[in-house]
């Protein structure tokens, strides 16, 4: 069956921050200028928001340079940040509060918001639809479309209907061609089309490697008697002995508190499981005390780009841009990356409706790369540059200390720049020269198992699709993985995925269940044989998140 195909000014991939943000500055400009411009916004999710998770602190000023008005428009921004708390935890039951001097200052939050994103992006859809724009969610765009000069001209949508021996089902609809003159490509961290185009035209050829993380995401009802609206409490040290991240509690409205726990995906020993480490975090005390008796209601985990301005790839190429987290602009220093999203979408949409207006006589690459270097977005960047490769070069504690003197007393304008220039996965060591770690069985009141766990993230899959997570070799799992590293994918996959079983012979093989992903992207990431390829699913797969 031929594809259909369909032309638009410009085509975003992905319904977050920065997608969203691109489309409302660009029918803002068009609107302005009386020039139209047709914008098509392709989501994976089954609506917008359905994929979207974030801890949930927000700094407004991005959003009100986009929206001035976003208050009488009623932008979900509704629990203001009351009070900051920081604690190093030192064992299962001790925390020692930290006074704010010795804390960077990046970390203060006054002024911000906790935040539902899910529910902000769903906001965010409104608004373009208001202006024009076509949001089409449940397109995942699988595949580049490029044209005859080599530049992208679009993408193509995944096939509907394809069973899981790759044959057509009964209703099978070939994925549609969306031509457009500039592509956007907002897929959020570690994004498929965004890995085929850094290594298409080697945007990362003057990068250090990028760095992530595994974040976590649980919601609680809690008693109202222990609700403190607009608390943000953060935490570093335990249970993190052999890896460095930190926690956090959030105290959102409506009687409920956002908890998680951020893991940096650089750690050594193949025997950590992360998710494990944060179902145990929550009995300390700290965080006990206010999830005692409460309810989980939902649950989320996702990858987080991480590497800054280092390891930030040139955004722009021929027919298109990265933006927001594909790309990786958030700001560790301040573990925010919404505020900048929304900057970059915005930069973006203002270089493509110059080249638009000027029939494309402007240079759209240049022309981007010039504004963001004379961006307030890349300074921010820039004075965040060495947070994230002081954690991993000096641990949590010098690290921190580091920190907290260049971004308290330099304001981030270090004369050096820290690099670290080996990536996440190549930090495992063999799990024969690594320590064995014994989690605590959950007690099914504060910390629960995975697939209890999954169920709360409402993943759908269609059973009878081909499976989303792809292995180069076969072998290796068995070959490799296994022998050398005790197979990490049955630890690191926060959903269960990946699991080792006997085949008839009694043989090892790694088993791998697609329907429980959450999207995370881990996998993809960690794997030290780099032998996952994470590919998006038939679209309105995966999680769907109700207000994370």
């Amino acid at each position: 069956m031929e594809r259909e195909s369909m032309e638009f000014d410009v085509v975003i991939v992905g319904a977050g921050p920065s997608g969203l943000s691109t489309a409302i500055r660009l029918a803002q400009q068009a609107q302005e200028q009386s020039h139209p411009v047709s914008i098509c916004v392709v989501e994976k999710g089954s609506e917008v928001g359905a994929h979207i998770l974030s801890g949930g602190v927000m700094e407004p000023e991005a959003l009100t340079a986009l929206i001035p008005d976003w208050k009488e428009k009623g932008a979900p921004l509704n629990q203001a940040v009351t009070a900051d708390e920081t604690y190093l935890l030192r064992s299962e039951v001790g925390a020692i509060k930290l006074p704010g001097f010795i804390t960077p200052k990046t970390m203060n939050n006054k002024g911000n918001y906790i935040v539902s994103l899910a529910n902000v992006c769903r906001w965010l859809a409104e608004q373009a639809e208001s202006l024009g724009v076509e949001i089409f969610p449940g397109f995942a765009a699988a595949e580049i479309f490029y044209n005859e000069d080599g530049s992208v001209g679009g993408v193509i949508t995944g096939d509907m209907g394809v069973n899981a021996n790759g044959e057509e089902k009964d209703g099978y609809m070939p994925g549609m061609i969306l031509q457009a003159k500039h592509t956007v490509f907002a897929e959020g961290c570690r994004g498929h089309l965004g890995k085929m185009l850094i290594e298409q035209f080697k945007l990362d050829e003057h990068a250090t490697p990028q760095h992530y993380a595994i974040g976590f995401k649980e919601i609680w009802n809690i008693d109202p008697t222990k609700h403190k609206p607009g608390l943000v409490i953060h935490t570093a040290g335990w249970p993190l002995t052999e890896a460095s991240g930190g926690s956090y509690l959030y105290h959102a409205e409506n009687n409920q508190v956002f908890v998680g726990l951020i893991v940096d995906l650089n750690y050594h020993n193949p025997h950590l499981s992360p998710f494990d480490e944060f179902q145990r975090m929550k009995h300390h005390p700290l965080f006990a005390q206010y999830l005692q008796g409460g309810e989980r209601v939902a649950y989320g985990a996702r990858a987080i780009t991480k590497g800054g301005l280092n390891s930030l790839p040139t955004m722009s190429f021929p027919g298109g841009c990265l933006v927001g987290c594909n790309a990786g602009t958030l700001n560790f220093s301040k573990i925010k990356g919404i505020h900048t999203a929304i900057k970059s979408g915005m930069l973006a949409a203002e270089s493509i409706f110059t080249a638009l207006t000027n029939n494309e006589t402007t240079d759209f690459c240049t022309l981007f790369n010039q504004k963001f270097e004379n961006s307030e977005l890349r300074e921010e960047l820039y004075k965040a540059r060495n947070f994230g490769p002081a954690l991993h070069k000096f641990g949590n504690l010098l690290g921190g200390a580091f920190n907290t003197f260049e971004q308290n007393i330099l304001g981030g304008k270090s004369f050096f720049t820290l690099k670290d220039l080996t990536p996440d996965y190549a930090k495992m060591e063999k799990a024969s020269e690594s320590k064995r770690i014994e989690y605590p069985k959950p007690d099914n009141k504060l910390s629960f198992d995975k697939l209890s766990s999954v169920y709360l993230a409402n993943t759908n899959h269609d059973e009878d699709q081909p499976c989303h997570l792809q292995l180069k070799d076969m072998a290796i799992p068995v070959s490799v993985n296994l022998p050398d590293y005790d197979e990490p994918a049955q630890r690191y996959c926060p959903a269960g995925v990946y699991e080792m079983v006997e085949d008839e012979n009694k043989q090892p093989r790694l088993q791998i269940n697609g329907a429980n992903c959450v999207h995370c992207k881990t996998c993809d990431i960690k794997d030290p044989s780099q032998n996952i390829r994470w590919f998006v699913p038939e679209g309105a797969s995966g999680p769907n998140y109700p207000n994370m």
